[in-house]
């Protein structure tokens, strides 16, 4: 068992992960929607000390994660000791978010991941050591647990035992804030929930029901019944059902929605990126949004669409999309397909990476994984650098290097926005037909929808009307063909 550098190096990594970018203080108070929101956020913070036995709480074992006081567990089984460190770091971030204070990080070498009990037989005791030493009440792992693993680590450290899919999950209920946003984390959670419902004490009792069997229920009562285990998997398919069903629906009104902006011609731009790294503060920048901004992972996870427009004149909506992370849990991803497939639609993914990140080569890879699983990966891309204002100068002479067509910006200080808004807009994509048409001046609203959705080449005010040469779509050139100059 190997714990990386010791407390301090992983506070310093935390401390770098969380603190080299923080929310500017503004002298006049914020009223937008995000500022709102954040506050609201704040307003209630867990308490430390509440206790986190595992007690049998509702019907089907719901255990609200509550976390306190924990220790991490890593499992180190290739790429660097860097690699490691970074990845526990990163789930040092995930439990500080998910309301906890972080104790002690323990990383241990092997091959692949103990089948038994993730780490190893042999380490376990000097976990429950380090776990009694601490007064920990949690014990975070760094993978996804099988249902054996967790219930064979709680048995012998004594404490409850959470993996990096269940915390993302816990993170995910708290931020929710749609509809859409409920259903579809409500789902991944009774997914995640449905192979580890476990029965303690009277939960294994049988109902009574048939005949010939004991249970003094009187007559039509008596008989093996069904367990409550049983009972409480059977209500955990039903509800899943029936939210698949709600967000098939919400599908359903995404695609009328999607399909009316394709209709109109306007250009559909998607934000993607690692958790964190600036999407909600660009694309405030961008458009003056007001959502809520926080340094925290998934501080947002409902998508926003907002109007813009280039500095030609054409207009194209800007959408803000949930932030992705190492090992995204599939319940995740399948849950939230309806929402990432927005970035699939897109005639543009904005890629944000956190330039002041210790490890952006492999934010850049985690993030264009999970755009693989979607269908976006051949979509065009953009790579935007944010929080240049918060890395070193070594650190992006060596991202220029690695990605020369990146853009370089901060949406802090600002820096850089003219650039990503011309890279934008020479992305965008050109209207296919070009024509010089004279316009009389009583159709005005014709020449209003060529500003918006076409490209105005040349613009001369006559006596007749305007004369105008235009890039625009098929649809709208059929409608300006009778007035061809």
């Amino acid at each position: 068992m190997r714990r990386p550098a010791g407390r301090a190096t992983l506070g310093r990594r935390r401390s770098l992960l969380r603190n080299t970018y923080q929310t500017p203080v503004l002298d006049e108070p914020d009223l937008s929607t995000g500022a709102l929101e954040l506050e609201e956020r704040h307003s209630l913070r867990r308490v430390a000390g509440l206790s986190t036995e595992l007690t049998d709480v509702t019907e089907v074992e719901y255990r609200q994660l509550r976390l306190e006081r924990v220790v991490l567990v890593g499992v180190w089984t290739e790429g660097s000791v860097d690699d490691a460190e970074n990845s526990l770091t990163e789930l040092a971030a995930l439990a500080e978010t998910a309301g906890s204070q972080v104790l002690e990080g323990l990383i241990q070498r092997r091959k692949q991941p103990d089948a038994a009990t993730f780490i190893g037989r042999g380490k376990v005791d000097e976990l429950r050591d380090v776990v009694a030493d601490t007064g920990a009440d949690t014990v975070i792992c760094d993978g996804e647990l099988s249902p054996s693993q967790l219930r064979k680590l709680e048995e012998q450290v004594k404490v409850k035992v959470v993996d990096r899919t269940a915390l993302i999950l816990d993170i995910f209920a708290q931020h929710a804030k749609s509809k859409e946003g409920k259903a579809q984390v409500e789902l991944a959670q009774l997914q995640y929930l449905l192979p580890r419902l476990r029965g303690w004490g009277d939960s294994l009792s049988r109902q009574g029901g048939g005949a010939g069997g004991s249970g003094g229920g009187g007559v039509g009562t008596r008989g093996p019944g069904e367990t409550k285990l049983e009972t409480d998997r059977r209500r955990i398919n039903t509800r899943i059902s029936k939210l698949r069903r709600e967000i098939k629906a919400m599908k359903t009104v995404r695609e009328t929605k999607r399909s009316r902006r394709t209709a109109s011609g306007v250009p559909a731009v998607a934000i993607a990126g690692y958790t964190n790294a600036g999407k909600s503060s660009l694309l405030n920048r961008l458009t003056q949004a007001g959502v809520l901004v926080e340094d925290a992972l998934f501080a947002t996870l409902d998508p926003t669409t907002r109007r813009t427009a280039a500095e030609d004149g054409r207009v194209f909506t800007l959408s803000d999309t949930v932030g992705f992370v190492r090992h995204l849990p599939h319940h995740i991803v399948e849950a939230f397909r309806s929402t990432l497939e927005e970035v699939a639609h897109a005639d543009l993914v904005v890629h944000v990476l956190d330039g002041a990140h210790p490890d952006p080569e492999g934010q850049v890879s985690a993030v264009r994984e999970v755009l693989g699983e979607v269908g976006a990966d051949r979509i065009p891309e953009l790579l935007v650098v944010n929080k240049v204002d918060a890395s070193d100068e070594e650190t992006i002479l060596r991202l220029k290097r690695t990605w020369p067509d990146a853009v370089f910006v901060s949406a802090r200080s600002g820096t850089g926005i003219a650039e990503l808004h011309k890279a934008i807009a020479d992305r965008l994509p050109r209207p296919a037909v070009e024509l010089t048409v004279l316009v009389p001046y009583d159709r005005g609203d014709l020449v209003a929808r060529v500003h918006r959705t076409g490209q105005v080449l040349q613009s001369r005010h006559l006596d007749d009307g305007t004369e105008l040469r235009v890039r625009v779509g098929e649809q709208l050139a059929a409608e300006l063909d009778e007035f061809r100059s």
